[in-house]
């Protein structure tokens, strides 16, 4: 047309074009509607997941375009309610089973580590329990000592298990997907203050084939001079801390552990042998802790001789959590407690 301004096309490649910003609670959302229409074995229940939408709107219009069979509102239950998931898993189905908060979770911990953790070795690998067990994990804000456990470390401790961890919206939805595709019971802690966080997600994690591999670890951010092991929500603390110790000329290596169990010590290690320091950051109680398995197993493995300086843990205070806001802060870790920690690895 005459007189129009030509306008310039965008390259496919451009990254404008293949990333979009989705927040963790959409992709858990795409995930399991991508699941649920994918197997029809794959089925939903838990407390308030069906008419509700959910407590945290993760099942957000599934129980209208699913129906009652697959979408399952329950009583106020969580022994009730995760005994029944748990027969259906071994009798055929793939149960997901929504705690309202990981803390309930110990309502069912029976269920839970005898039942669907140890079945398959007990049967000698004729029954399998194929059942994800997510929903919300660690401190919130202001939900006091009751709500706020972190459980990577008590569910990585019990063999049969497999223990999921996300920090970002790729994680979430690939760590959901590979969770619920799993033959093993796997445990997934979300992060109820990250569910409506935006991240950039690529157009290969928004596919419906999209899964990341359970049991492997993502370096975040390259560094030379120190490694920085967390997962879930502090992940992003440790991108804080690493961008405000480059300034400083200290560049910190950043792993998103992903998978608590089983654990991918390995990409650790690799990165300890590079950087010679360890400091490991996590939201749970300190005394057997995430953390301290890691550093057990980098002094226990080859990379321990690659240390320079005593590997460091920054933990969540021991002590139950309190409900004032001051005294919440100072119980869990903030980008300044890991600033703190790697200059005391670094000496400086």
């Amino acid at each position: 047309v005459r007189g129009a301004r030509r306008l310039r096309a965008v390259p496919p490649c451009c990254p404008a074009a293949a990333v979009s910003q989705v927040t963790v609670r959409d992709a858990l959302n795409q995930a399991l509607d991508e699941e649920l229409e994918r197997d029809e074995r794959v089925f939903l229940l838990g407390e308030e997941v069906a008419q509700y939408d959910g407590a945290y709107k993760i099942s957000r219009g599934l129980w209208k375009k699913y129906g009652d069979k697959r979408v399952i509102d329950t009583p106020i239950s969580e022994m009730g309610f995760t005994g029944i998931a748990v027969g259906a898993a071994m009798a055929g189905l793939r149960p997901v089973c929504e705690f309202m908060t990981f803390n309930f979770s110990m309502q069912a911990i029976d269920q839970v580590v005898n039942s669907a953790a140890k079945t398959c070795y007990m049967s000698a690998g004729s029954i399998a329990v194929p059942i994800v067990f997510r929903g919300p994990n660690g401190a919130s804000a202001g939900v006091a000592a009751q709500h706020s456990q972190c459980f990577a470390a008590w569910y990585g401790h019990c063999p049969g298990l497999k223990v999921v961890s996300p920090w970002s919206s790729e994680d979430a939805k690939g760590l959901l997907k590979a969770s619920i595709r799993d033959d093993n019971p796997v445990v997934m802690l979300e992060n109820e203050l990250l569910y409506g966080v935006p991240f950039e997600m690529s157009e290969q994690a928004q596919s419906k084939d999209f899964v990341v591999p359970i049991g492997k670890a993502k370096i975040e951010r390259e560094g030379t001079h120190v490694t920085l092991v967390s997962h879930s929500r502090p992940v992003g603390h440790c991108l804080e801390a690493a961008a405000v110790l480059a300034k400083e000329g200290v560049e910190c290596e950043v792993i998103n552990l992903r998978t608590i169990r089983p654990m991918d010590i390995e990409t650790v290690e690799a990165s300890v042998v590079k950087t010679n320091r360890l400091v490991t950051v996590e939201g749970g109680w300190p005394q057997f802790g995430v953390g301290a398995e890691i550093c057990a197993r980098i002094m226990e493995g080859s990379a321990f001789n690659y240390l320079d300086a005593p590997a460091v843990r920054v933990t969540g205070a021991d002590v139950p959590m309190p409900y004032a806001k001051i005294l919440e802060d100072n119980c869990i870790p903030q980008v300044k407690d890991i600033i703190f920690a790697v200059k005391k690895s670094l000496n400086i």
